[in-house]
């Protein structure tokens, strides 16, 4: 068995992680430790975001004897088309090898594009424009516009597999 740790305590951080190695066939234990990102509460370009998985990785690898660690961050990147919703993972190992994957990107909405570039959180945004509360710790904004079709744990699943491919064996 694995021990793995996520740099979070958010729900739907540990449910993609532990959904992730599932689907790897793993039998892991996933453990949450809330550590900072290093970066912007909204981090906001595909850089700051990897910057953010990364440091919250590199973290949980600190803060304990884990096979390996787990930073998964949100963030948005600013495009000719618009702003986009993006997402990224970054797992270290014992040896302090990293890697990166990212995942699922969407449009966002002009208002609430318009919100996060008045310098308000995606999360908070999100939250006001639907009239409920923590959505960034249940299906997430990608949940809102796909209608459920996608939620915030499916999408982190993706990434989570994609930066633990390096590992596999």
């Amino acid at each position: 068995m694995l021990n793995i740790a996520v740099g979070s305590k958010n729900p739907t951080k540990l449910k993609a992680v532990q959904s992730a190695f599932e689907k790897m066939g793993c039998e892991v234990q996933v453990t949450g430790i809330d550590v900072s990102s290093g970066v912007a509460d909204q981090p906001f370009s595909d850089d700051e975001t990897i910057t953010g998985a990364i440091n919250r990785a590199k973290a949980v690898m600190a803060s304990g004897k884990f096979d390996y660690g787990f930073g998964l961050e949100g963030g948005i990147e600013e495009t000719s088309f618009g702003m986009l919703l993006c997402n990224w993972g970054a797992v270290v190992n014992a040896d302090g090898e990293i890697n990166i994957g990212g995942g699922i990107r969407i449009l966002l909405p002009e208002s609430i594009a318009k919100g996060v570039r008045q310098g308000k959180e995606l999360g908070t945004v999100i939250d006001e424009w639907t009239g409920k509360q923590n959505i960034a710790k249940k299906e997430g904004t990608i949940g809102i516009l796909t209608k459920g079709h996608i939620n915030r744990a499916d999408m982190f699943e993706d990434t989570a597999i994609c930066a633990f491919s390096k590992f596999l064996k």
